[in-house]
């Protein structure tokens, strides 16, 4: 993507996003909510979004987005009367968006790619606005079909799970995507929560043996790391059903 032409682009009328915010702006969490635009076209879906989060969080000034994952980059936008600034960058995640306000608040957004299946992108939303969630942007598409897929399973199937005679095995690493060549001086200005979540082992250990699992809780104590990423470990945190918001407490950052 290269930047726009116009040093100030004119949105398009604004639409009513699709938006779904934590309603209480816990710090327990890495989201603030989730939005899943109807294209990938800035002018057309920024305004609706930038005027839904003035109503509940106060004027925003600057976005972070992307550099990959619009049609344009206009580095300015003009709403109404005044303008904001628009970042780009290859590191920030093509599922995250990052609102500034003008009291210096900032809002973590799910972007859900706008050709997503309906259910998938209302799933993935309300995930994105629980509060305690601490799945990285990412991962909530995956783990949002996994939602779907668990609350199909016949209860038969849900309680062959519960039980400790089974083998219990961590769900494959997703594969790495190759390495992206970075421009010089992109690096986004603010580090997002996502980058610096993560969830200590014991507390997993402590949840599980509280339930009485011993043998889960063995397992994870031989095979995981001293602080868990709840991305990389997305499918098993959710084969054990661990509630993340129980286990957000012990959260390092």
């Amino acid at each position: 993507m290269t930047p726009s032409a116009n040093a100030l682009a004119p949105p398009s009328p604004p639409s009513t996003p699709r938006l779904r915010i934590e309603p209480t702006r816990s710090t327990r969490t890495l989201l603030d909510g989730g939005w899943w635009p109807r294209s990938t076209d800035p002018l057309a879906e920024l305004p609706g979004l930038v005027l839904a989060i003035d109503r509940l969080h106060g004027p925003i000034v600057r976005l972070v987005l992307n550099a990959d994952a619009w049609d344009d980059n206009p580095r300015q936008l003009a709403i109404y009367r005044r303008v904001l600034r628009l970042g780009y960058f290859t590191s920030q995640p093509a599922t995250l968006l990052t609102a500034i306000c003008l009291n210096d608040d900032r809002i973590d957004l799910l972007v859900v790619p706008p050709e997503t299946a309906g259910g998938l992108a209302e799933t993935a939303m309300a995930l994105a606005a629980s509060a305690g969630n601490l799945v990285h942007s990412s991962q909530l598409l995956v783990a949002a079909a996994g939602t779907i897929s668990e609350a199909r399973t016949d209860s038969a199937s849900r309680h062959s799970w519960e039980g400790e005679g089974g083998l219990l095995r961590a769900a494959p690493a997703p594969a790495a995507p190759p390495p992206r060549q970075q421009r010089t001086g992109d690096v986004p200005t603010i580090t997002t929560k996502e980058q610096t979540m993560t969830i200590a082992r014991h507390t997993i250990v402590s949840a599980l043996r509280q339930r009485g699992q011993h043998a889960r809780a063995d397992w994870v104590e031989r095979e995981l790391p001293t602080q868990v990423d709840p991305s990389q470990h997305a499918g098993l945190l959710a084969t054990l059903r661990l509630d993340l918001a129980e286990l957000s407490g012990s959260t390092a950052r």
